[in-house]
């Protein structure tokens, strides 16, 4: 059996299930997208292809190898979108939570059965029906666990706010022993530079006590100031707006001194560099344009 162990974001990585984008389907109808920026590349018919992405996901792959952890893919459906593996379910502690995300999407955790047959099932959790989630909400960090959420009365409205309240409070009966903090994120369904789709859109912790973030993705400035409070002015890097649109905080860690990140974010690569980072660039721009990146194609089981 195997034995998940995840407690923040960052400690080195043993196992992990990366998304796929073989057999992603055809390009979506505007009435399709899930997100403004797919809408976006949707009308200007820049929308990504699928042997783009299948190149960008196969270097993410090679980096994996490369730094020896063990990489499951789902199995491939046809004409389905799979690339965002961390939507579909995420792991906090020894336990895997089945998200409950948009239902059409439902099969791509069914593909991850192989996977999930290493796995006790007393240890596979579905959360109840009332509790929308997703993984790119969800971040362990040591004793606390980040959660993004929204909480406007108008949630319903939107397709871009994907774990809510009963999410928060969940979450904080399921661990205790945890402290729970959770962040309202700015949602828009039509301006993806207004967006946070999730926390990771506008946020993510690097090494031991670094972060990456961006004021503009909060709609609280209290818990943006706690955040820097907590990291300190000095371990943090502030991305633009249009560094958000980019994706900037959506990168990866294989452990404390490696992080993924795309090639061309050269200003985060730098400051990654100066700050002791190994720093893997690959290319990741075509996946982008899905409003997604690295942390949201990678589900992580097993970091030591």
């Amino acid at each position: 059996m195997m034995q998940l162990h995840i407690i923040d974001e960052t400690s080195p990585l043993k196992a992990v299930i990366l998304g796929t984008a073989e057999s992603c389907g055809p390009t979506p109808t505007p009435e399709e997208a899930y997100d403004p920026k797919s809408l976006e590349h949707i009308l200007a018919g820049t929308y990504p292809k699928e042997v783009d992405m299948i190149k960008e996901m196969d270097a993410f792959s090679k980096v994996f190898k490369k730094h020896g952890v063990e990489v499951f893919r789902p199995s491939v459906l046809q004409d389905c979108n799979q690339i965002f593996s961390r939507d579909i379910a995420f792991v906090i502690e020894d336990k895997l939570f089945h998200a409950n995300i948009l239902p059409d999407r439902e099969r791509e955790f069914e593909a991850i059965d192989h996977v999930l047959g290493k796995i006790d099932p007393i240890k596979i959790i579905r959360p109840p029906e009332e509790v929308h989630i997703e993984g790119g909400d969800v971040m362990p960090w040591k004793e606390y666990i980040f959660i993004g959420t929204y909480t406007g009365n108008d949630y319903p409205d939107f397709i871009t706010a994907r774990t809510n309240k009963a999410a928060v409070e969940y979450i904080r009966s399921m661990f205790p022993h945890k402290k729970v903090k959770s962040f309202e994120l700015r949602k828009s369904n039509t301006n993806a530079k207004d967006n946070a789709l999730h926390l990771d859109c506008c946020f993510q912790p690097v090494g031991k006590d670094k972060a990456i973030l961006h004021k503009n993705g909060f709609l609280v400035e209290e818990e943006y100031e706690w955040l820097v409070g907590h990291f300190g002015k000095e371990n943090i890097f502030e991305i633009t707006k249009d560094e958000m649109y980019s994706m900037f905080s959506n990168v990866f860690s294989i452990s404390p001194e490696v992080v993924v990140s795309e090639k061309n974010f050269t200003r985060l690569n730098n400051w990654l560099r100066e700050q002791g980072f190994t720093v893997e660039e690959i290319p990741y721009s075509e996946i982008a344009k899905q409003e997604g990146l690295l942390r949201c194609s990678t589900l992580p089981l097993i970091r030591a």
